[in-house]
């Protein structure tokens, strides 16, 4: 069964008529094969713009949204039923999506970041990274640091000249 949250705005009542209202529409979903699973109650609000329903003109309502699952074939029958009722102004029915539970990891969190996993992970990529680049340095030319005088250049120039000549 998937889950769905039934939101309503009930009229102006005292605390006792609402929970009478707000068991007719529980029993409804009851009745349907749906299982409650929490009523909120968002309080008594000014409406943003009046609504008649019923033959009366409402501009307060009391909201509430009801989170159930249900059998998806069964919902008409309870928002029909949420319809007929006089003292629920509107009513509306969302499947609500399911949130990805996840693992908790506050202990690896309170570890010094050296011990964390996800740091010793990244600790292990960065020196093989750095392994794999000190083997393409090796393999490459060499990185010399030459100071020249006027018989250093002469002695490239001749390098280069008989590499060009011999060996190129």
């Amino acid at each position: 069964m998937l889950t769905y949250e039934l939101s309503m705005l009930l009229r102006t009542f005292p605390k006792e008529e609402l929970a009478v209202v707000l068991k007719r529409a529980s029993t409804s979903i009851f009745n349907q094969g749906g299982i409650i699973r929490k009523i909120d109650n968002l309080g008594a609000r000014k409406m943003p713009y009046k609504t008649s329903n019923h033959g009366a003109v409402h501009r307060q309502a009391h909201y509430f949204v009801i989170s159930f699952t249900a059998p998806p074939s069964k919902l008409a029958t309870i928002e029909s039923e949420c319809n007929r009722d006089v003292d629920i102004i509107r009513n509306r029915i969302f499947r609500v999506n399911e949130t990805e539970n996840f693992e908790c990891t506050l202990e690896d969190e309170l570890k010094p970041p050296p011990y964390r996993p996800e740091v010793m992970k990244m600790i292990e990529d960065a020196r093989k990274k750095e392994k794999k680049l000190e083997g393409q340095r090796s393999n490459s030319i060499p990185d010399w640091t030459i100071t020249l005088s006027s018989d250093s250049v002469s002695f490239l120039l001749f390098v280069d000249y008989y590499y060009i000549k011999h060996i190129h």
